[in-house]
């Protein structure tokens, strides 16, 4: 097993070294979005509109964070099952993003959409959002706040743990 230190936008190449067991030390801008905001991203992609940020320059964190204490940055983050977003993926991969960080396996069909659009699925544990938070540097609400824990977060993470699968 190798650990990768990667920073956002990550690039062709750094993704080709990466192999399955790696750590993936995660930092810069990605962007948490679970079902409700994968649906309205595909709406938007569809009616021929851009996002309001560029997929092939950041990641999506399968996440809602929980709301934040007094005091803390962000509420406590753990990836959502990633097999949720299934039927959204394909869609955005061709739209450009690189990267997804969630947990659980993906359906083949999506697995092969991701190696065909050279990108990298990232596994983040669950149950350890206190590691989590910590590398946390800045958290907001970005899109959608009406969805409650469904809406679009921008992040800002200084080595934050995955792995490769």
């Amino acid at each position: 097993m190798k650990t990768h230190k990667i920073n956002l936008p990550i690039c062709t190449q750094e993704i080709a070294e990466i192999k399955p067991g790696d750590k993936v030390l995660l930092s810069g801008e990605l962007f948490t979005a679970r079902d409700a905001a994968h649906k309205r991203m595909i709406e938007i992609l569809d009616s021929g509109a851009e996002l309001p940020f560029d997929l092939s320059k950041t990641a999506i964190f399968y996440c809602g964070p929980s709301p934040k204490a007094e005091g803390n940055i962000c509420g406590a983050v753990g990836p959502t099952t990633s097999s949720r977003m299934d039927a959204y993926t394909p869609r955005l991969l061709q739209a450009g993003l690189r990267v997804m960080i969630g947990k659980g396996d993906r359906a083949e069909h999506v697995m092969k959409a991701i190696t065909d659009h050279r990108a990298i699925y990232l596994s983040a544990i669950g149950g350890i959002s206190a590691v989590l938070n910590s590398c946390i540097v800045s958290c907001e609400t970005f899109l959608w706040e009406e969805l409650g824990a469904e809406a679009v977060h921008k992040l800002v993470v200084k080595d934050f743990p995955c792995y490769l699968i």
